[in-house]
């Protein structure tokens, strides 16, 4: 799993509130999709709080991404001011994305429509320019069953062919052994090691030339 640092200063689109019971204002259709197979990468709604929080809950996953736990209420308010606005602003802004931080998408299983873990792009600030990142995680209950490549592999996709993207690179702990599978799969190769943190980690690039030679 990917890691990327979040920028303190994001432009408010929309503020949203979220009450027992309410649902939020977006017409599904009118919500970004990236189409995987069994598998769809969405964009974020307000509903997928809940679905986030227990995810990132888990210990399986904030081991190794340990600045996505959070308490729900700090999550709806991630969500909320910052996730979603900076979502339509970086999909407003395709293909040119130079200056947009993050695209943050659920991972949706197609077959009962549950939000199953996320993929993200964002910008790694620890890593030289050129340095937009992939960075995901997926339940404890969905792992070993080919999703989390098949999400990896469909935003490879997106960024390489509709936006300026050129490069894109991806960290992951050492001891990750099952998100540096995903990784070497998904046809990153191998640049070298790095420590952040005092955690090391093995850093990963993908160039758009290669991608697009080896499909």
């Amino acid at each position: 799993m990917g890691q990327f640092s979040l920028r303190r200063n994001f432009q408010i689109f929309k503020e949203y509130t979220l009450k027992k019971g309410e649902k939020g204002d977006e017409n599904l259709n009118d919500l970004f999709t990236i189409d995987c197979g069994d598998i769809l990468l969405r964009e974020l709604r307000i509903e997928d709080v809940d679905a986030i929080y227990e995810i990132t809950s888990q210990p399986e996953v904030y081991e190794y991404l340990p600045d996505w736990k959070s308490t729900r209420e700090q999550r709806l308010d991630w969500v909320t001011k910052y996730e979603i606005p900076s979502n339509k602003k970086f999909l407003s802004a395709v293909p040119n994305i130079e200056e947009q931080n993050y695209l943050k998408l659920g991972i949706i299983l197609k077959e009962t429509d549950e939000f199953i873990g996320f993929c993200n792009t964002g910008i790694k600030e620890e890593l030289p320019a050129p340095n937009r990142e992939i960075a995901y995680a997926i339940s404890k209950h969905y792992r070993n069953r080919g999703y989390t490549t098949k999400a990896v592999k469909g935003l490879i996709n997106y960024l390489f062919e509709n936006t300026n993207v050129e490069l894109l690179n991806t960290i992951v702990l050492t001891q990750n052994v099952s998100s540096n599978k995903v990784i070497q799969k998904s046809g990153f190769n191998f640049l070298g090691d790095l420590e952040i943190e005092n955690e090391k980690y093995y850093h990963y690039t993908l160039l758009k030339s290669e991608w697009q030679s080896n499909k």
